[in-house]
């Protein structure tokens, strides 16, 4: 049997002594702390620091007449914010759950107190916490695999696309990353080469779409002095300095065809020749590249060569736009406020349910960037502590392709069910009785549907 020390905490902060006794004996593989007021609660929440507390918002009020519970808990989180309290409410149910939620709390039951319903919700409380607690650490350790921390996401399809990140970073291949434009193919190419062993190295980014024809060859393969008017002194190109490291062309579709067949001469032999030079350069350089255009059609066309399109992409990740991705938008909504928030320093806390709503609703063309210049300008913009629709000034839902379904009844609807309960549980930051409001179904049925679709909170 485990020692007691090394058992997770539960806080119970609750005056009736004995439901203090039943509670204290109802979870064998919690270290339970009991505490009967405030200030109990509150010296509990410093010597232990719980992941998970549960409160009861019936304490006896303070001599000024105001609401202990409420008091309680909003101390709690001041002291210790990732706390996930579960409050207790008797008379007034609803009212006291919903205002205790818009406070912080991650969610309620009832009185008399169900053992089993109550087990449940602490449990899960207890693995949402440990996520959160493993996502701090691995963004706090910089490097190797916190650096797809940086990616925000809850998405199946998302998580599937980092798995591969992962896995073919460390090989020295060529990475070639399809998606639209705004989905985070930069991010993506700079965690195939923090993840690599030329993460020492530099990692050096060129948009071909945005540099003249003219000009890209120099950008690339560097100059002499000497070669053009104006080259007044000698130059690395952009390959020659991502030596030992890592060279992200974005928008490899737009290299016109004669600069084409130069770079496959480098992929090729791994030297180049500077414009205007005589003497080849070895160099040492992992090229990633990343495209919107559909290069397949390209190459029937005759305006991408096929022995560059395999050289360049040994390996081949397609990155799944924003609205592939259920329940993301919301998940980053909130992120971006808060970021922008704290950036701007603008006192601004959340997103409305109307603006929530927008941001579900919205197919976002434009995908991650446009999203993260829209919560930008919503913040600026609002005018009291939380953005609504109107903020945001989105224009009205733009219809997407009709996405494929399965013929299949069954598959259609699990289809289906997938989508709407990400959806709801990124809506409600993961609290399942906020979630089972949504979709119109009690919390045990969402526990059984999230257990049958494997998704967790």
């Amino acid at each position: 049997m485990s020692d007691e020390k090394d058992l997770p905490i539960l806080l119970v902060v609750e005056d009736d002594e004995g439901l203090q006794r039943q509670l204290k004996w109802a979870y064998e593989g919690y270290r339970v702390v009991i505490a009967g007021n405030r200030a109990e609660a509150l010296d509990a929440v410093r010597a232990h620091e719980p992941a998970v507390v549960t409160l009861d918002l019936g304490l006896p009020p303070d001599p000024d007449g105001t609401s202990e519970g409420f008091a309680v808990l909003e101390a709690i989180l001041s002291l210790k914010p990732d706390a996930k309290v579960i409050v207790a409410s008797g008379h007034g149910a609803r009212e006291s759950a919903l205002r205790a939620i818009a406070l912080g709390a991650y969610d309620f039951y009832r009185k008399p107190v169900d053992i089993d319903e109550l087990g449940l919700i602490v449990a899960r409380a207890f693995h949402v916490a440990q996520i959160e607690a493993e996502n701090r650490r691995l963004q706090a350790q910089g490097g190797g695999g916190a650096v797809l921390g940086a990616i925000v996401t809850a998405a199946p399809e998302m998580l599937k696309v980092a798995s591969t990140i992962e896995r073919v970073a460390p090989a020295d291949v060529s990475v070639m990353l399809l998606g639209a434009s705004g989905t985070g193919k930069e991010l993506l190419a700079r965690a195939v080469h923090d993840l690599s062993p030329r993460k020492a190295g530099a990692f050096v980014a060129i948009n071909c779409a945005a540099i003249p024809e003219n000009l890209l060859e120099a950008e690339l393969f560097g100059y002499e002095r000497g070669a053009f008017t104006g080259a007044v002194k000698s130059t690395p190109g952009k390959i020659e300095q991502a030596s030992g490291g890592t060279l992200f062309l974005d928008e490899v579709g737009d290299i016109p065809l004669p600069l084409q067949v130069k770079l496959l001469r480098f992929l090729q032999e791994r030297v180049i020749e500077r414009i205007g030079g005589r003497a080849p350069i070895a160099v040492d350089t992992r090229i990633v590249s990343a495209t919107h255009q559909d290069l397949d059609t390209m190459q029937a066309d005759g305006r991408f060569r096929e022995d560059l399109y395999y050289r360049l992409a040994e390996i081949v990740v397609k990155i799944p736009s924003l609205a592939e991705r259920a329940g993301d938008s919301a998940l980053l909504a909130r992120h971006f406020v808060n970021r922008f928030a704290k950036e701007l320093a603008r006192p601004v806390a959340g997103l409305a349910p109307d603006a929530l709503e927008a941001v579900d609703a919205y197919r976002w063309p434009g995908n991650v960037r446009e999203l993260e210049n829209r919560i930008k300008r919503a913040v600026i913009m609002a005018d009291g502590k939380w953005i609504g629709a109107d903020d945001l000034d989105l224009p009205g839902a733009k219809a997407g392709a009709d996405e494929p379904m399965p013929i299949n009844l069954r598959a259609a609807r699990e289809v289906a069910d997938r989508k709407v309960i990400r959806q709801a549980l990124s809506r409600t930051e993961n609290n399942i009785s906020g979630a089972a409001k949504l979709l119109g179904i009690s919390r045990p049925t969402l526990y059984d549907l999230m257990k049958q679709y494997s998704l967790g909170a």
